[in-house]
């Protein structure tokens, strides 16, 4: 049997080989988990080291250009490091006849932090 330890920044898992890949939270009691939604949320979510509480929330990962900060335009879904919020880009993404360039040309962005914010603003919708 072989088991793999890890964290949420607040829970401890353990990841248990011969139980068909299983997660077990360990400090509840030892209640199974649902494996693959904590394990996505886990790369998602980064965790203020001092009190463990979220910090913010990374919904496409962590390279995915999408953060939600709430010390960042009240938590709204922003393009990292930029401040322009997502819904913002898609509706000018729209407006400009989903032209990326456009977008781009009008906030600096890169091609890749635009198709980034229009996919989050789509995965919304759907």
């Amino acid at each position: 049997m072989r088991e793999t330890f890890f964290t949420d920044g607040s829970d401890i898992y353990v990841k248990v080989r011969h139980a068909g890949d299983a997660i077990l939270e360990l400090l509840s009691g030892g209640q199974w988990t649902i494996a693959p939604v904590i394990q996505q949320l886990s790369a998602q979510i980064e965790f203020d080291s001092p009190g463990g509480l979220a910090r913010r929330w990374y919904p496409l990962g962590r390279g995915g250009h999408v953060v939600l900060d709430p010390l960042v335009c009240f938590g709204r879904p922003v393009v990292v490091g930029r401040r322009v919020a997502t819904a913002n880009v898609y509706d000018l993404f729209r407006a400009e006849h989903e032209r990326v360039e456009a977008v781009r040309a009008w906030w600096d962005l890169t091609d890749s932090e635009v198709e980034a914010a229009v996919k989050f603003e789509r995965q919304l919708a759907a």
